[in-house]
């Protein structure tokens, strides 16, 4: 028998008809590491750094640097595995950049590893450019990340196209902040990721009630945050950003040069750090955009996200070829 577009009920006499099917691929959820990227170990001057790679090298370079608790699977895989995005990534080369000791599986760092600063980080930033020839790069960062991005952005302006910034910080640590983070080093160091550890994460990532929203992230890294973090490198990087120094950007004397995009959840705890950045870079270079229903933007919103970006690119004069975005 034909199948039928009807849902039987428990009355054998009511059917409902269904309509207008749509098949929409979902983000996926998974953390398992791609194999389309190659790893290569960089030695900079401060530390080793993992960076993975894919796509045709003549072709423009699309960079991104990842957050605290996160790598480059964990902050950009699921991100860069949606429809939309492989649309706009096919116009480029992509390189992701770890911190130190962060890539998964990582080894623990020696305890006499002197952890590299968030200016030292950017100077890394440098030199895997360096490495691989990279003459300029449209960076991705969020949260950490993006601070890291600026501050090379800063530093060396001809080599950077532009910036999609998330959640992105450019003054120092809060003494709020700065107390929640010093407890939280001192139990990765010591125990490892304690619940305190892990509400502090989930918080920093998904923000004030992220368990009414999303269930199936909050599970996903949950037990990321639970199982696959290194714990006692974690704690030197969080070190390392909470002793953060503020950026002296000023939109009237010196400012980043590159065109950015400065992106927020509206759920997010870092609103008001997005806003403070947005302030000090030029008017006529920057975009604020406020994302609805998400405080992790690309995993929550990766359709409105690429739009943006898309449109940002186009504006530009990348990814012209693409006339609209690949899911309607």
């Amino acid at each position: 028998m034909p199948a039928q577009n009807t849902l039987q009920l428990s009355d054998p006499q009511d059917h409902v008809e269904l309509r207008n099917l749509a098949i929409v691929d979902p983000l996926e959820r998974t953390l398992t590491k791609d194999t389309v990227y190659t790893e290569e170990l960089v030695e900079t001057g401060t530390g080793n750094v993992l960076v993975a790679f894919s796509g045709d090298r003549t072709k423009p370079v699309l960079l991104t640097y990842h957050d605290l608790g996160l790598n480059y699977v964990s902050n950009f895989q699921a991100f860069f595995n949606y429809p939309d995005m492989k649309e706009i990534t096919n116009c480029f080369c992509v390189f992701h950049i770890n911190a130190p000791g962060q890539e998964e599986g990582a080894s623990p760092l020696p305890d006499d590893y002197e952890y590299p600063t968030m200016e030292q980080l950017a100077e890394q930033v440098q030199e895997v450019l360096n490495h691989f020839n990279i003459v300029k790069y449209i960076g991705i960062g969020v949260g950490l990340g993006a601070n890291v991005l600026i501050r090379h952005a800063f530093a060396y302006p001809e080599r950077v196209d532009s910036l999609l910034m998330v959640n992105a910080s450019t003054t120092k640590s809060g003494w709020l902040e700065w107390g929640y983070q010093k407890r939280n080093v001192s139990h990765l160091r010591t125990t490892g990721v304690t619940q305190p550890v892990l509400d502090y994460l989930l918080w920093h990532h998904l923000g004030q009630d992220y368990t009414e929203r999303s269930h199936d992230l909050v599970n996903v890294y949950q037990h990321y945050f639970e199982k696959d973090l290194q714990a006692g490198n974690l704690a030197k990087l969080v070190e390392q950003y909470i002793w953060r120094s503020d950026i002296p950007l000023d939109r009237t004397t010196s400012t980043l040069e590159v065109p950015v995009m400065n992106l927020v959840g509206i759920f997010s705890p870092f609103i008001e750090d997005t806003v403070i950045t947005n302030g000090r870079l030029a008017p006529d270079k920057t975009n604020w955009m406020k994302v609805q229903d998400a405080a992790m933007v690309l995993e929550e919103q990766p359709a409105k996200v690429c739009e943006a970006f898309r449109l940002f690119l186009q504006g530009q004069g990348y990814c012209l070829k693409i006339r609209r975005i690949a899911i309607q």
